[in-house]
């Protein structure tokens, strides 16, 4: 890898570990209907206007199919889950949740295309699932009736992508920035429907408005372009490093910014499931 790859891996890194804390403030106020939708349409129409103007042709009628599919399973349920969790658990503890994302991979890809889970790849499920354990162990967190319903939307959502990963191999010919693109926008449009029926929770201001803007422009918008790039930089093996800094990234913000502190036993399992990230992503 270039220092330049290295500078795209860490401000990816820096971006979407910062995407937890928008999402964090954004969607007490606006709901998780909101949020979700908001994020997928401000980035989804960015992003096509962007690919306009640099003259890429996203074939929208070819692959509305693809993207239909790619856009429900790896950006409209991830993000309405996420949304959901966020306004109940600290930023720091979805992002640990979601480097758990690999392991249902692993899983996912065994039962479904029949690739071999290697005893490595199950040691590393295994550390995730003690890892989770560990956070949401009674009296690890201060927590709320909803925490244990937060808990399962955020690896709901982990699921959603490790099954992604089935149908990325399913439309492997469809170009990566297309999926970005059109993903999102195929996203945003299953998610309009819901929209009059989930008013948002609370009065919105301008640090609301703020936090959603800059999770739409920077935490979609500009990371995916960052992440493809990347990809063909450096090699999909090396972008997806960005899952073990992530976590680390969201916990610092979560810091600095909210106020956030994560008892020893919650930390403890972030490692754990940073470890089993390694053991799956490397086995």
């Amino acid at each position: 890898m270039k220092a330049s790859d290295y500078t795209r891996l860490v401000l990816l890194s820096a971006i979407w570990g910062a995407s937890f804390i928008f999402m964090r403030v954004a969607a007490p106020s606006f709901g998780a209907v909101w949020t979700a939708e908001g994020r997928l349409l401000i980035a989804g129409l960015v992003l096509a206007a962007w690919f306009h103007w640099a003259g890429f042709d996203p074939r929208w009628r070819r692959n509305w199919k693809p993207y239909a599919a790619i856009g429900l399973v790896n950006m409209a349920l991830p993000s309405l889950f996420y949304a959901f969790a966020l306004r109940h658990i600290p930023a720091s503890i979805g992002a640990v949740l979601n480097a758990a994302a690999p392991m249902f991979g692993a899983i996912i890809s065994a039962i479904f295309l029949g690739e071999r889970l290697s005893l490595r790849k199950a040691a590393g499920c295994v550390a995730g699932i003690a890892g989770v354990a560990l956070i949401v162990r009674p009296g690890a967190l201060d927590q709320t009736g909803m925490f244990g319903y937060a808990v399962a939307a955020c690896l709901a959502a982990c699921a959603c992508y490790g099954y992604n990963g089935v149908l990325m191999k399913r439309y492997a010919q469809i170009p990566s920035r297309g999926v970005a693109v059109g993903g999102q926008i195929a996203a945003a449009l299953m998610l309009l429907p819901l929209v009059p029926f989930s008013p948002p929770g609370a009065a919105i201001g301008t640090i609301e408005i703020s936090n959603l803007l800059a999770l739409g422009l920077l935490g979609n918008a500009l990371g995916f372009v960052i992440y493809f790039r990347l990809i063909a930089d450096a090699g999909a093996t090396r972008a997806l490093t960005v899952t073990y800094l992530m976590p680390l990234f969201a916990v610092l913000w979560g810091m600095l910014f909210l106020g956030e502190s994560l008892p020893a036993s919650a930390l403890a399992g972030g490692v754990l499931i940073l470890a089993g990230t390694v053991l799956v992503t490397r086995g």
